[in-house]
């Protein structure tokens, strides 16, 4: 009989030892994929459930959180020496030069979610603002 082990365990066993002439471990792989449904499943019930009246809080909230994922990516993407060459080579001098290239693409995209995430809120909040000025030219 097989004995349990936690699926958290298995990934970061997995994450802090890595080997380049191995494939992921399938009981880890799977072990991944159970965490990221069950985080899929549990953030579409807790989303699912939030009145209207909180979004636009909730919204900053997750630009905060955005925010923190673009300091993430910066530090990745300046982390290693991107070499063209080794890269097109392949092999396990590639995998900084894949770091840097992953990296520059989670910078991108953390931008583009943060300046629209921002820029929603923004257009969301200007339709609970009172417009002082057509109240005064209306009088």
């Amino acid at each position: 009989m097989e004995e349990i082990v936690n699926p958290l365990l298995l990934i970061a066993m997995q994450v802090s030892q890595p080997t380049a002439a191995e494939a992921m471990d399938p009981k880890v792989l799977i072990a991944a994929l159970y965490v990221f449904a069950l985080a899929a499943f549990l953030g579409y019930l807790v989303i699912s459930r939030v009145p209207p009246l909180l979004h636009t809080p909730l919204m900053s909230a997750t630009n905060a959180i955005s925010g923190i994922s673009l300091v993430g990516s910066l530090v990745i993407a300046g982390a290693y020496e991107f070499n063209a060459h080794k890269l097109m080579a392949g092999g396990v001098d590639s995998h900084p030069s894949w770091a840097t290239l992953m990296g520059f693409v989670a910078v991108f995209t953390a931008t583009v979610n943060v300046v629209s995430g921002f820029g929603l809120t923004d257009r969301m909040l200007k339709m609970f603002r009172k417009d002082i000025k057509v109240k005064e030219a209306k009088k």
